[in-house]
């Protein structure tokens, strides 16, 4: 298996150090893919076809307020979202911080930032495409249904 997967949003690739993923690029991968990356492309995958519900990956969880948030993220189940402010109550920071904890997730998808909402609005999404993106990754998950 190559180091890339390509998603209904394009070519996706990871990055791992020390046997954690470390980053998700919305991009073609160089080299060949290591064992845990094949696992966790072979993941992803089957996570678009549905056969998925949750990862079982080993993640680099970050460094100050982005660890509580990330692993506050991945906690949201599928098909289910969660507002900057439910997670800020979560984590004991402000929302301001975990929305920019959110918008630094380097491993998107893996860690749902996408099932992170403002208390207005969708909130941003760093793939390519968007909100747009974050809005099909929610259809595809079945949470639409909680953006009308």
């Amino acid at each position: 298996m190559s180091a890339t997967l390509i998603t209904p949003f394009g070519p996706v690739s990871l990055r791992e150090c020390d046997g954690v993923l470390t980053h998700l690029d919305w991009h073609p991968g160089q080299g060949a893919a290591t064992p845990l990356i094949t696992e966790a492309l072979r993941q992803i995958a089957a996570y678009f076809d549905k056969r998925l519900t949750e990862f079982d990956l080993p993640l680099d969880w970050g460094q100050g307020i982005h660890a509580p948030v990330r692993r506050a993220m991945a906690a949201i189940p599928l098909g289910e979202t969660r507002s900057y402010g439910d997670l800020a109550r979560i984590v004991g920071s402000p929302a301001q911080a975990v929305g920019q904890a959110c918008g630094a997730n380097p491993l998107p998808i893996l860690i749902p930032c996408h099932r992170v909402l403002g208390r207005a609005g969708l909130g941003g999404f760093s793939a390519p495409g968007g909100v747009e993106t974050k809005v099909a990754l929610l259809r595809h998950e079945g949470a639409a249904g909680l953006l009308i």
